[in-house]
């Protein structure tokens, strides 16, 4: 396969977090810069490469890529195509795995060489038998892409990385070891990024890492979050902001006091709790108890009555009793999260938590999880259903999925300032704008609506 003037045509394809979404839209914008011509996904065969980046937190994760792999033996066989490129953290994860296994995976790249990456992929393409390892093989280095997610899976909402990595080893997570340690953004590339995407029209952003609250801890010169997010929080032209994700312990009273006095910073906090059980929560390397973690709560609601709290909760960690486990479930009553992200615990190889005693027979893991999942959904159906009849503030930001509209009419889908999804028929000339619609219905998942005057 020889050099072409314009360029390949490439498909992404993306599991995962909102930074392999971040990092693969940043990814497409380069590609595209060069003159290469992205199709759809249900357009992949018409591809001449295709761009994997997926999650290797769980082992579910890990083994729906290596069927994603598998997937292009018979065209390659065939036509010596499509190149798969393998990236983000599973290429971490199972890179050399991947190149020795898979003949047309012919570039893997770990998360901290993404900036190595359009060299990389117009390497492989140009020059048929290369083959390229960029995994990170120090944790501390980046080489990272300097480049403005012009091409975004929304053209309203956008994500900002700010840290990469984390030194927190939590010993049941992979992330230290597939995406490194701690590192913090200058704060003038973040808002320089910002003000881009602010001009390209984007009216959400969403500031993401790892632990958001460490940010700045490695400058010298007393930068924080807090100052990081009222800066962000004071461009112009921005109508939201949020971030994600925040760890209890370094969830400070200022981080408070800028949510609470910053106009444009949403009132929703995704504050991971992973156990309700002070004991699996040692085991877990967590540094906080529930006591600790609770105070946190009340102090923040205190400051925002009309917060949205979300969380991530683990189930069938190794040695978790009936106990530990019923610690968990009173968690979600006392609290009464808006909603749970949560898990069964699952082994991921390289973590203490692998090896430690006590692991529990995959049937327990999942019991818990539904009852856990049973409880949680009454939860947060309660929660909605209590916002029928009130008028919220909406930014809509696109069309809600096919299927839920009866024939012929058209329906928009928004979030509110506290994260809740509200679905309602509109006109898409209200899409990116920000308008009041009255709460008519409550589902666990979403809100149903109708637009409304203040």
């Amino acid at each position: 396969m020889g050099e072409r003037k314009q360029g390949y045509r490439f498909c992404v394809k993306v599991w995962g977090c909102q930074m392999n979404v971040y990092d693969s839209d940043r990814v497409r914008t380069a590609l595209g810069r060069r003159g290469w011509e992205e199709v759809p996904s249900e357009r992949e065969d018409d591809a001449e490469l295709i761009i994997i980046t997926g999650c290797s937190v769980r082992a579910k994760a890990e083994q729906k890529v290596w069927s994603e792999l598998g997937r292009y033996e018979a065209s390659w066989k065939k036509d010596r195509l499509p190149v798969v490129a393998l990236t983000g953290c599973v290429a971490q994860s199972l890179g050399k795995k991947a190149l020795s296994r898979f003949p047309w995976v012919r570039l893997v790249s770990g998360p901290r060489h993404i900036g190595l990456l359009p060299d990389g992929l117009q390497r492989v393409m140009d020059v048929p038998e290369t083959r390229l390892n960029l995994l990170d093989d120090d944790p501390r280095a980046f080489f990272d892409l300097d480049e403005v997610t012009v091409r975004r899976e929304n053209p309203y909402r956008a994500y900002v990385t700010i840290a990469h990595g984390c030194d927190n080893f939590c010993s049941y997570c992979i992330v230290p070891y597939v995406r490194g340690r701690f590192l913090s953004r200058p704060k003038d590339d973040i808002l320089r990024e910002v003000r881009a995407l602010v001009a390209d029209g984007v009216r959400e952003i969403t500031l993401l890492g790892q632990n958001v609250n460490s940010y700045g801890k490695d400058f010298k010169d007393g930068t924080s979050f807090a100052s990081l997010l009222r800066c962000v929080a004071r461009e112009d032209g921005l109508e939201r902001v949020r971030f994600v994700t925040s760890l209890p312990q370094d969830f400070t009273p200022d981080i408070v006091e800028v949510m609470a006095s910053e106009p444009v910073v949403c009132p929703s906090l995704n504050l991971p709790i992973q156990a309700g059980s002070d004991r699996i929560l040692k085991l877990m390397n967590r540094k906080y108890t529930y006591a600790e973690y609770l105070e946190k709560v009340r102090s923040v609601r205190a400051a925002l009555p009309e917060l949205g709290l979300t969380t991530d909760l683990i189930v069938g960690f190794p040695g978790e009793s009936e106990e530990d486990f019923q610690a968990s479930l009173s968690a979600l009553k006392e609290i009464r999260f808006d909603l749970v992200h949560s898990a069964a615990y699952s082994e991921r190889e390289g973590t203490p938590a692998a090896v430690m005693p006590g692991a529990l027979p995959q049937e327990v893991r999942l019991e818990r999880l539904t009852r856990l999942n049973t409880l949680q959904d009454a939860v947060t159906l309660s929660i909605n259903r209590g916002l029928v009849g009130k008028i919220c503030a909406v930014f809509v930001d696109s069309h809600a999925p096919k299927g839920l509209a009866p024939t012929g009419e058209r329906l928009l889908q928004g979030r509110t300032p506290t994260d809740k999804v509200v679905i309602f028929p509109a006109d898409e000339t209200l899409l990116g704008q920000c308008t009041h619609v009255k709460i008519t219905a409550a589902e666990s998942w979403c809100l149903h609506g109708e637009i409304t005057e203040k």
